[in-house]
C-alpha cells in the first residue's frame, strides 16, 4: 500500500518581460523534491491546482508517494 502527500507550490509575479508581458516564478521546487527524496518519498507528478484564464498555473501540487508497511 502507498501513502501520498501533496505540497503546494505558488507562482508569484516577478516582473515584466520585453515581449511576453508579466513574468511569474515559482518557489524552488528542486529543493523540495530533493528534501522529500532524502526522507524516503518518491516524486510522482505535478498537478495544476489553480490556473489563470490564460492557462498559466498560479499554484501546482507536487505529489509524493511512500510505500507503507502494514499501515
Amino acid at each position: 500500500m502507498y501513502k501520498y502527500e501533496f505540497e503546494t507550490i505558488k507562482a508569484e509575479f516577478t516582473g515584466y518581460g520585453m515581449i511576453k508581458g508579466s513574468i511569474y516564478g515559482t518557489q524552488d521546487y528542486r529543493k523540495i523534491i530533493e528534501q522529500r527524496a532524502g526522507e524516503g518519498w518518491r516524486f510522482v507528478c505535478v498537478i495544476p491546482k489553480l490556473q489563470r484564464g490564460t492557462g498559466h498555473a498560479e499554484e501546482i501540487d507536487l505529489v509524493f508517494e511512500k510505500e507503507t508497511l502494514g499501515e
